[in-house]
């Protein structure tokens, strides 16, 4: 497989309109399961693309193109002069970074399936000088949820699209970039799925990847979840209640409980506590591994896909299947890739309703 060819390119943070491509010395860039990944990339620091008028954080946009196809888009937030070294470093988020700036300061309330709720906070935001996220294939769930707040609680509107997709019952999401007909880059919302569909083939330790580390962890394990919600008013919270009687059959008590102060009603929280109890029916395994050059196609993994991972080494016997829950690659000057993938049990993404 002969290396791929990168491009980077500069575009207005609101509109997704060019503005300039980038002479970049490297990149690096990941996509993180329901959350806004992170690119880096290095430009010149005297090229006269690095003009501090039109490169400006927080209202400059990112597009990596891979073979003239959108791979990642987000907002630069950041940039770091290296003036012995002669560079500019630009850091970037995703699109879901800009959700992180932005609040329901209307209120809200409705019963609704759960990707009409995530339409309607888009929308919102879409309509008071946002980034334009195409929503139009968000597709319904069949599952409803209930939301509710205060124009005083000024909800920020990525937490609430990502407790949404926690709940017991809930779905993943990606923002993916995508050139539009004008010839601007644009981002459009997309949902999937807990365990998502099938990445190409197995992963096998020696076969196709190197699978680095394995690590186990049993703090998120509870025979009891509690969910506590908000205050009543007479000094009382709301609270649902979980538990995992046959994890207690196995192992010593040990809940788990997880404020959420501003849900307001009992069947939120017993979602929330089902989700807990969900993701901490047995200790989490946590592969990282470093894909083979040339045997895939890295944009092949999303964040949110399952497969099989298999190691046979020692302590660590896994034949499994796993949810990738990051993608992390990096480019040098000379367009060669080196993935690594981070996974999850796909057991902890199980869908309930």
């Amino acid at each position: 497989m002969s290396a791929a060819r990168y491009t980077v390119v500069h575009t207005d943070a609101r509109t997704g309109q060019i503005k300039a491509t980038l002479p970049v010395t490297g990149i690096n860039y990941s996509e993180t399961l329901n959350a806004e990944g992170s690119a880096s990339v290095g430009i010149p620091l005297n090229c006269p693309e690095a003009d501090p008028l039109s490169l400006v954080p927080g209202a400059s946009g990112l597009a990596i193109l891979r073979d003239g196809v959108p791979v990642w888009g987000g907002i630069i937030w950041t940039a770091a002069a290296d003036l012995a070294g002669g560079t500019l470093t630009l850091n970037a988020a995703g699109y879901h970074s800009h959700y992180k700036g932005r609040a329901l300061h209307d209120g809200y309330s409705r019963r609704g399936d759960q990707a009409a709720l995530v339409k309607d906070w888009v929308n919102a935001c879409n309509a008071d000088n946002g980034i334009g996220t195409d929503v139009a294939q968000f597709a319904n769930t069949g599952r409803e949820r209930f939301r509710s707040w205060t124009e005083y609680e000024l909800k920020n509107v990525a937490e609430a699209i990502q407790q949404l997709a926690e709940d017991d019952g809930g779905f993943n999401f990606r923002y993916v970039p995508y050139i539009k007909p004008n010839g601007y880059i644009g981002n459009r919302l997309l949902k999937s799925e807990r365990g998502g569909i099938a990445i190409p083939s197995a992963l096998v330790h020696g076969g196709n990847c190197d699978v680095t580390q394995v690590s186990y962890d049993g703090a998120a394990m509870a025979t009891r979840a509690y969910a506590v919600g908000a205050d009543n008013g007479n000094g009382t919270k709301l609270v649902g209640i979980k538990d995992n009687l046959d994890l207690a059959s196995r192992m010593p008590t040990k809940y788990v409980v997880a404020s959420f102060n501003d849900v307001k009603y009992t069947e939120t929280l017993l979602n929330k506590a089902a989700a807990i109890i969900s993701a901490g029916r047995e200790p989490v395994a946590i592969p990282s591994l470093t894909l083979y050059p040339g045997v895939f196609n890295p944009t092949s993994f999303v964040p949110g896909d399952s497969g099989a991972v298999q190691v046979d080494y020692g302590y660590v016997a896994l034949l499994d299947d796993f949810v990738v829950t990051e993608r992390r690659t990096n480019v040098n000057v000379n367009g060669m890739e080196t993935t690594t993938l981070a996974l999850a049990n796909k057991e902890l993404f199980t869908n309930a309703h």
